[in-house]
């Protein structure tokens, strides 16, 4: 979320901020200088998530901490943030795709195989006898 120097003031970040300064004090700082003071601690600000767990986890003598935050993206992404963004969501996509399509026909080669039905005749990829005995 870019806060725009023209209304910096109005921003509720900066509003908190200069709410526990003395009045001379706030007053002393122009709208570039709150800008950056904006940036510097604006993202510090968590609780605008739908999903925000965190906890602890102990292994052997270590603890580590975990979070998982999750939520509707308010940040403008540059150029190639951009790109690998959809890079990443075409490669999610294609590879989704690859296998629900494996998955399909694995199971429709079970479904024929179940059925009894052979396209080549003295061939078999033996993936039906594995399932046969091992679930059957």
């Amino acid at each position: 979320m870019t806060t725009k120097i023209d209304d910096i003031r109005q921003d509720p970040v900066i509003t908190r901020l200069l709410e526990k300064m003395p009045r001379r004090v706030a007053d002393s700082f122009d709208d570039e200088q709150l800008a950056h003071l904006r940036n510097a601690i604006g993202a510090r600000e968590w609780g605008r998530h739908s999903i925000d767990l965190r906890g602890t986890v102990k292994l052997a003598k270590w603890r580590y901490y975990y979070v998982i935050l999750a939520g509707r993206n308010r940040r403008s992404l540059s150029d190639q943030q951009l790109k690998l963004a959809r890079l990443l969501t075409a490669s999610l996509i294609a590879g989704f795709t690859v296998i629900a399509i494996l998955v399909g026909l694995v199971v429709l080669y079970l479904i024929k195989s179940a059925l009894g039905i052979n396209l080549i005749d003295g061939w078999s990829l033996g993936l039906w006898t594995w399932f046969d005995t091992t679930f059957l």
